[in-house]
């Protein structure tokens, strides 16, 4: 059964104070602190692919996970902020697709949380949308059809 790992970026910089482009927003230092512990966190998780919105926080995120396991972060739209949960289902909708990281924005995460909870894969009162947490989903023929939540590091 495929499993797909879907990372909400971990804390940012704020967005309020930032004043560049918000692509380009970094990891503030507790969200590189929490980078760096998600790779601890998933470690016994077997993981073929890393995925990632193109946004820096994204990418950071996953970047030391990328490192510890010898893979390169593959960037993709798919994800990226705004991108709804059409963006999600790509991945899991995908027979190639397993063991897979997915890093994206807290929309994404919340309609694929509504999603679940449509399915009756998940109860309302499971929600959690922590930055730097993991949301593991199991696939079963292009559909989602178990999940449990990792808590952020």
């Amino acid at each position: 059964m495929p499993t797909l790992y879907f990372v909400r970026h971990a804390k940012a910089a704020s967005r309020t104070r930032w004043e560049g482009n918000d692509r380009e927003r970094p990891l503030s230092k507790s969200g590189r602190k929490q980078a760096e512990e998600l790779a601890t966190v998933l470690g016994a998780n077997p993981i073929a692919a890393i995925w990632s919105s193109p946004y820096l926080r994204c990418v950071q995120t996953v970047e030391p996970l990328a490192k510890a396991r010898k893979l390169k972060v593959q960037e993709t739209r798919l994800l990226a902020e705004g991108a709804r949960l059409k963006g999600a289902y790509r991945f899991i909708e995908d027979p190639e697709i397993d063991d897979t990281v997915l890093c994206t924005h807290g929309d994404v995460i919340l309609e694929l949380l509504d999603d679940l909870i449509r399915r009756r894969i998940v109860k309302s009162s499971q929600v959690a949308l922590d930055k730097g947490a993991t949301w593991v989903v199991d696939v079963e023929d292009g559909l989602p059809v178990g999940a449990r939540y990792i808590p952020a590091p």
